[in-house]
């Protein structure tokens, strides 16, 4: 029994959820991240509530995708070890916990906004879509993971009704679109060692000219699509403090830093960010996981870290 819940734990894969965490990008830009209505749960609570029943949902599909994938996952030279490929775990007990799974979450979000619900059932069905269709054809695999994070983040917002700023949305589409371009190109990497016999239809299908090209396309936008919403994000309380607290400080500083386009100031951890995921993507073939690269790669953890809290900074400070 215990070796049960191990194998359906390791197939649920909850080093994933880390993906979710996209929920609370427009929470957090939106400047309401500790806001609270009167006799109301936090917005931070409701968000974190959606998160919750966003990672049983995605645990669900991914025990789902090993089912659709477990004929081929046994000739794959890395993938055939995973619990339900390796006969471990049997699928009947696995199509059980994921509907348990599905079930659980809709049970969850039933006294949520309606198009919450919405969205996380065009989340399940996306995602069904992706590991039944959409990752054997080339281009509309990627588009099929971007729109997986778009549509976390538009869910992080109706939850509590809040606006996205258009250019987050573009930067939220490019980074999303990079992480999956670096995946592709890790997996190439790793199986054009002998084993590209075993990739899918979909990788056999990206040269690695091309995905050179989508990758620089993709790092470039990241960091240009975000540097634009930064421009355009208005953070006056600090400078507006500054000048009704200590306005002789204030009127003594060249106007260049009078700015208030703070939000500017997160920019060099995005680029960084952008460059080391280049680099470990090229110079050191990783990339076939992102969240693995997020938690054992020090350099990048650090910069995420560095980044999330200059944000607060800005914005809340």
């Amino acid at each position: 029994m215990d070796n049960l819940l191990f194998f359906l734990l390791k197939s649920a894969r909850p080093k994933q959820w880390l993906k979710n965490l996209a929920i609370y990008a427009a929470l957090l830009f939106s400047g309401f991240f500790f806001y609270q209505e009167t006799n109301q749960p936090s917005y931070f609570v409701i968000v974190t509530y959606a998160f919750v029943i966003f990672c049983i949902t995605t645990s669900s599909i991914y025990i789902i995708n090993d089912i659709i994938d477990a004929e081929s996952d046994r000739k794959h030279p890395f993938k055939k070890n995973r619990p339900i490929a390796s006969g471990k775990l049997p699928i009947p007990i696995a199509v059980f916990s994921a509907f348990v799974g599905f079930a659980f979450a809709f049970f969850l979000s039933l006294h949520l906004p309606v198009f919450f619900k919405i969205l996380l059932a065009a989340y399940v069905a996306l995602q069904v879509l992706y590991s039944s269709k959409l990752k054997q054809f080339a281009i509309f695999d990627v588009i099929a993971i971007a729109l997986g994070f778009l549509v976390r983040v538009y869910a992080g917002a109706v939850v509590v009704n809040l606006h996205m700023n258009v250019w987050f949305l573009l930067t939220v589409i490019s980074v999303s679109l990079f992480m999956a371009v670096g995946k592709r190109q890790s997996e190439r990497t790793l199986l054009s060692q002998n084993h590209m016999d075993f990739a899918r239809t979909s990788l056999k299908k990206y040269s690695q000219r091309l995905l050179d090209q989508y990758t620089a396309m993709f790092a470039t936008s990241t960091w240009l699509t975000y540097a634009i919403f930064t421009f355009q994000s208005y953070t006056g309380q600090g400078v507006n403090l500054l000048y009704e607290k200590f306005p002789e400080l204030y009127f003594v500083l060249p106007k260049t830093l009078q700015s208030q386009k703070l939000l500017m100031l997160t920019l060099p951890f995005v680029i960084f960010g952008v460059m080391r995921y280049l680099q470990l993507i090229y110079e050191e073939n990783k990339g076939e996981s992102p969240e693995d690269i997020l938690i054992k790669d020090k350099a990048l953890l650090g910069a995420v870290i560095m980044w999330f809290l200059m944000v607060i900074f800005v914005i809340y400070a």
